[in-house]
């Protein structure tokens, strides 16, 4: 049991002297009681370079995350800054028990295991689900909270391992402008403008703009040419009656990388740059993302507010991915069905299978809540009500292109597959030859949704050290799918759902907490508006957790948390016969996390977690094949730890490792990906207005996997190798 040793190194080497520095720690900071006016400038606390975020945005939430029984890990943007972090998804890698998924069938865009569970629709935007499949990007982000554990009372359907919610920059009253621009040496260059401008005593506009051009990573095939624009308007600042108003349009032109087929149970060892596809290949999206809030202080501990959001995604997407290995003769494709024993890969050759799709994604909610400060049964109660409206629509219309291999025909006149070519595994080259296949209509999915809930919260003091945290939540989901070619021709399901949350918070200081909590979460099977033959008739999945933490202020401005948890699955989806499923699978995790975040020292800061997860399918029919398995893309460990030393009054050196342990790329854990540790740097000249950094990304050049994809016995994505982006940011 080698595995936890490169754990162990990693924190030894970037966290040993936080002994030494512990002696240098002020008295904990006492926790402030704010109004809602106050909670619109927390810029005013600490330095604009602090990784510690002083709040939580989600109104579904105490500020104070001491009032929180569950685990919440905050990136805040001088966290991504210091990184170079410039994408939901390498912000997110500061989240260990986070994984990435690669696009794959009907998804593209941002997908993601969080605590050993599928999480591609529990991504939010600014507290509204933000379901579309697309890109997203850092430059009208303020910071992305991580909530672990089920959250179906705070958020609905899903949300089974944790929610991610991304908080845009808003209008405020202090005039600021700032400029970036960067460069790779993958030859990337990207530039971002954030410009507040107070209007009058209550009112603000903020504008922020992004675009970049230029290889995303060292491998092949991964050009990006995006812009984007976020506009946020707000009046009424600091009174009783605030209104904001926000926009966000983006447009992306992406080559996505499907990664490398397996081969003897391990992605194919081909030279890492190496990729499939086609010249063309490319993702287009357009986003449009309309926000309206208004906030009414009806008494100073009364506050009434009514939030809207509009979000509409359009994907057209050209993709071409490696679909098996096999050998070519006389034209003939034949896919290997064992292991390759002597025979040389250079003897071998890749089926590619075209992925082309037009979705469009689009949702309109309005979230009304009433939150108030009381006093009743001699208890102080901090008490949210809310009532939530939502409508989903979804369509996806596929598309099928016939190939030849060395001159024969892949594909039957009436095939689905969408076979187009066949490419060395060595050395393939992007067959420009193939690009203007025609191409048959295929499978058309459509599917909407209407989701009403009510909810409600409570947080009662009992005394100066004890609290209780109460909620309850009633969703009443309507689905409605259909499919032209695909089953199901057609399904609707009608869930009504009650979600349960509950704890216990202890409080011996204002500087530490220690709570034990509880709460449930539902999946139905349509929940993301899609079907799989045989599902649309099953009742909605039940989760439940356990977790037992504790968090505390190490000092005025280190934040630390520990905790142990346990989520289960106890009716999944089990397949049983071909197209038969039944609800008779269980899935458990059973893991441990710790983190600290903040400033060591005044010249020292850190931000470092660690992921332990014990995951496996303790429940399954025979037919399933998953009974003992691992859940897909879940490691046994994970670590990320960065931190940052100013050396000298204008400089900066800081680094850290990323670690994350073995994991599966299918059900079946027949294709696995090993460990890996990766190491990146910083070096920054910083003045008052101007900031220049250096960023050197898996110093080591590691070869390591960075997403998988469950499709195809198990893709994987090689990560970036070593890069180095050069940074500057001027400050108005």
């Amino acid at each position: 049991m080698n595995r936890p040793t490169p754990i162990a190194a990693a924190l030894f080497t970037l966290c040993s002297p936080l002994l030494q520095a512990q002696q240098t720690g002020g008295n904990p900071a006492s926790a402030s009681i704010a109004t809602p006016a106050v909670l619109e400038n927390v810029t005013v606390t600490g330095s604009r370079d602090d990784f510690n975020a002083p709040t939580v945005s989600i109104t579904k939430l105490p500020a104070d995350l001491h009032d929180v029984p569950q685990s919440v890990i905050v990136v805040d943007k001088a966290l991504m800054q210091s990184q170079g972090a410039t994408s939901l998804a390498d912000a997110l890698r500061n989240v260990s028990g986070i994984t990435l998924g690669g696009a794959e069938g009907g998804q593209i865009g941002n997908n993601i295991n969080l605590n050993g569970f599928p999480a591609r629709t529990d991504i939010y935007l600014d507290g509204f689900r933000d379901r579309g499949q697309y890109f997203r990007d850092t430059f009208a982000l303020d910071q992305v909270e991580v909530l672990m554990g089920p959250s179906s009372m705070l958020f609905g359907r899903g949300s089974t391992g944790g929610v991610v919610n991304q908080v845009t920059k808003k209008a405020n009253l202090k005039e600021s402008t700032e400029v970036t621009a960067s460069a790779t040496s993958n030859g990337l260059v990207r530039t971002t403008v954030d410009h507040n401008q107070p209007l009058t005593d209550t009112s603000a506009l903020r504008v922020s703009a992004m675009a970049q051009d230029g290889a995303a990573s060292t491998r092949d095939k991964t050009d990006l040419r995006d812009f984007g624009l976020a506009v946020s308007y707000a009046l009424g600042i600091g009174s009783a009656d605030e209104i904001s108003l926000s926009a966000l349009v983006q447009h992306n032109n992406d080559q996505v990388d499907y990664g490398l087929p397996p081969l003897n149970g391990h992605p194919v060892a081909v030279d890492r740059n190496t990729s499939y596809g086609l010249d063309n290949d490319r993702t287009q999206s357009n986003v449009i993302a309309l926000n309206a809030n208004i906030k009414h202080r009806i008494a100073p501990e009364v506050t009434l507010r009514s939030m809207t959001q509009f979000n509409y995604v359009h994907t057209d997407a050209r993709e071409t991915s490696p679909q098996s290995i096999g050998t070519v003769a006389a034209g003939v494709f034949t896919p290997l069905t064992g292991a390759i024993g002597a025979q040389p890969l250079s003897s071998l050759f890749v089926r590619e299978q075209t992925h082309d799709r037009i979705i469009t994604d689009y949702s309109i909610s309005n979230q009304t809540e009433l939150a108030a400060k009381i006093d009743a049964g001699g208890f102080a109660h901090d008490t949210l009500l809310g009532l939530e409206v939502s409508h989903d629509g979804y369509n996806n219309q596929t598309y099928f292109r016939d190939g030849t291999c060395n001159g024969v025909p892949m594909n039957a006149s009436d095939a689905t597959q969408s076979y187009v070519d066949c490419v060395p595994v060595v050395d393939p080259s992007f067959n420009a030859a193939d690009t203007d296949l025609g191409s048959r209509r295929g499978n058309r999915a459509g599917g909407s949704a209407n989701t009403i809930a009510v909810y409600g919260n409570d947080t009662m003091a009992l005394n100066d050290r004890f609290k209780l945290v109460g909620g309850l939540r009633y969703d009443r989901f309507i689905v409605n799918i259909s499919n032209t070619i695909s089953s199901p021709a057609s399904a609707s399901q009608t869930v009504n759902f009650v979600s349960v949350r509950a704890g216990g918070i202890w409080q011996p200081t204002t500087a530490q907490a220690y709570y034990l909590s509880y709460g449930t979460s539902f999946n139905p099977s349509l929940e993301q508006l899609t079907g799989t033959a045989g599902q649309q008739s099953l009742e909605p999945e039940k989760n439940k957790s356990y977790e037992l933490g504790g968090k505390w202020d190490v000092s005025q401005n280190l934040a630390s948390n520990a905790a142990l948890f346990q989520i289960r699955k106890d009716n999944a989806r089990s397949q049983v016969a071909p197209g038969v499923y039944q609800l008779d699978g269980t899935v458990r995790v059973r893991g441990a996390s710790a983190g600290a975040t903040g400033r060591i020292t005044r010249k020292w800061q850190i931000s470092a977690n660690y992921t332990y997860l014990n995951a496996q399918v303790i429940a399954a029919s025979a037919t399933d094949g998953t009974l003992g398995k691992v859940p897909i893309n879940t490691p046994r460990h994970s670590l990320t730890a960065w931190n940052t030393y100013r050396l000298a009054p204008h400089w900066e050196l800081g680094g850290g490792a990323t670690y994350m342990a073995q994991r599966f790329a299918n059900a079946a854990n027949t294709t696995q990906v090993g460990g890996f540790t990766r190491w990146d740097a910083t070096v920054a000249y910083l003045l008052p207005k101007v900031d220049i950094r250096l960023n050197l990304i898996n110093l080591s050049n590691k070869m390591y996997y960075d997403a998988l994809i469950q499709s195809d016995g198990g893709r994987a994505v090689p990560g970036n190798g070593r890069t180095a982006m050069l940074s500057l940011v001027y400050r108005m």
